[in-house]
């Protein structure tokens, strides 16, 4: 009993009976406690206990409790898998400290993935290599000089498509974009889909344009999403020189802040350059919504234009300003004026018509209208404009009124919008006053609609849990 002492192995036995199971337990808990907090720690820890210190643990075994020789291929075969683990359990370690925790934009986090695994490939080899070399006695040098060697003769052969992959790792490293960014390389312009060590891929909104890293390390490019900030949609529209500049220029950033996508906290901006020309900027989140503003804006502008009788590229031809059919429009609106046959001439001569596009703003909250307009044809939304956008309540369609807080001198406290290409009739509050004045029942028809209006507001605020004074329909 004393040689198993004396001899040392006895006290090897003990300790790895002990030891390993106390380690195991103790690595477990600390595992359990880093994977709840997501810790990338884990991934080592977890790796140290269900291979190296089980491995570990039989090589220790081998040869210091059986005391098996060295030169023995059971031993050598544990002492390399003990090796190899150990290798790439260094590895983790240090790919957790250098990138797991990487703060963004730092040099760490802009490595690509890609650079990191060749990294550690060749550590893999290299430090399988010098394993072989002090386990098994192998000559590693001469296969060192004929990697090195068959490396230059492959790099030789394959030059052209080694450069661009070459180009698209060093893409990968600077990072100048990142997916979802808009990209003008000159011939392509779009949004960046994928990004991998051959080529980028760009979403140009007819398809997906396959772009070469080799081709844009080589050129230069427009990073339309950098600088973080306001993106502008530029576009040249022109007027007749008739027309008034400084009224025109109004009309331009009327219509261009009324736009859906503006940055709320940024103004359009409009050029004069003469001869009828004007540039418009409307500032929007990005590229993105640049496009879709962009059309939005020249639509909306046909029909603002048409209402101020400007003549947009030159025309101001509109067909709702023949005569005739404002003489229709007023017969179709007369059932609900109560209108009588002496009424039809005055009314006539103060009316006009007006057309909206689609999404348009027909009259805006917190105002005190001077017109009251009759819808003729299409359908209007009425919307209350909350801190996450609009809450609609009611719709205005064929012979509903818009804007009664005239005749009651509030400040409107909806917005109306055009839900789909709509037609008005607009008389002017006097008009609307002096038949008020001579036909009762037109004068509580008009209140009946703004009390109906106040409720459904009130109701819809309260379907949604929110809190508002006094509603103002119209």
């Amino acid at each position: 009993m004393g040689d198993v002492f004396t001899d040392g192995w006895g006290w090897w036995l003990i300790g790895l009976a002990v030891g390993v199971p106390v380690v195991l337990v103790v690595l477990t808990e600390l595992i359990g406690t880093l994977t709840r907090r997501n810790n990338p720690v884990a991934k080592p820890l977890r790796m140290l206990r269900n291979w190296v210190i089980p491995v570990g643990a039989l090589f220790a075994l081998l040869v210091f409790a059986i005391q098996s020789p060295a030169d023995q291929v059971w031993t050598r075969v544990v002492a390399t898998v003990f090796g190899f683990l150990v290798i790439l359990l260094v590895l983790s370690a240090f790919n957790v400290a250098l990138f797991a925790n990487a703060k963004p934009g730092s040099w760490r986090e802009r490595i690509p993935s890609i650079f990191v695994e060749i990294g550690r490939l060749v550590l893999v080899g290299v430090g399988l290599a010098l394993l072989f070399s002090w386990v098994w006695d192998a000559d590693v040098g001469g296969l060192f000089t004929a990697l090195g060697v068959g490396s230059i003769v492959i790099g030789l052969a394959l030059q052209n498509a080694v450069g661009g992959v070459i180009s698209g790792l060093l893409l990968l490293f600077e990072q100048p974009f990142k997916i979802g960014d808009w990209l003008d390389t000159g011939g392509v312009k779009g949004r960046v889909v994928e990004v991998n060590w051959r080529a980028v891929h760009i979403d140009t909104g007819s398809g997906i344009q396959i772009v070469p890293n080799s081709t844009l390390s080589g050129a230069s490019f427009t990073n339309m999403s950098e600088p973080e900030g306001p993106y502008y949609s530029e576009t040249a529209v022109k007027f007749s020189t008739d027309d008034p500049p400084h009224e025109v220029i109004a009309l331009l950033v009327e219509v261009a802040d009324s736009l859906p996508m503006r940055l709320q906290r940024e103004r359009a901006t409009v050029d004069y350059s003469g001869a009828g020309a004007y540039s418009v900027s409307i500032p929007v989140a990005g590229p993105a919504d640049a496009s879709r503003a962009l059309s939005m804006y020249l639509s909306w502008l046909w029909y603002a234009s048409r209402r101020r009788g400007f003549a947009l590229d030159g025309d101001s031809t509109d067909p709702l300003a023949e005569p005739q059919r404002l003489v229709e429009a007023i017969q179709e609106i007369a059932p609900t004026l109560h209108l009588r046959d002496g009424d039809f001439d005055e009314v006539l001569a103060a009316a006009r018509l007006e057309r909206y596009g689609v999404g348009e703003i027909v009259m805006p909250s917190g105002v005190v209208p001077d017109e009251v307009r009759v819808v003729l044809s299409g359908r209007a939304v009425l919307a209350l404009e909350v801190d996450d956008g609009r809450v609609e309540f009611a719709h205005a369609e064929k012979g509903d009124l818009i804007g009664q807080t005239a005749l009651t001198r509030e400040r409107t406290q909806a917005v109306t919008v055009a839900g789909e290409i709509l037609t008005v009739v607009v008389l002017p509050l006097d008009t609307i006053d002096a038949l008020i004045r001579t036909r009762p029942r037109l004068a509580v028809e008009i209140g009946e609609s703004l009390e109906l209006k106040r409720s459904l507001a009130a109701t819809r605020l309260a379907d949604l849990g929110l809190a508002r004074g006094l509603i103002t329909g119209r």
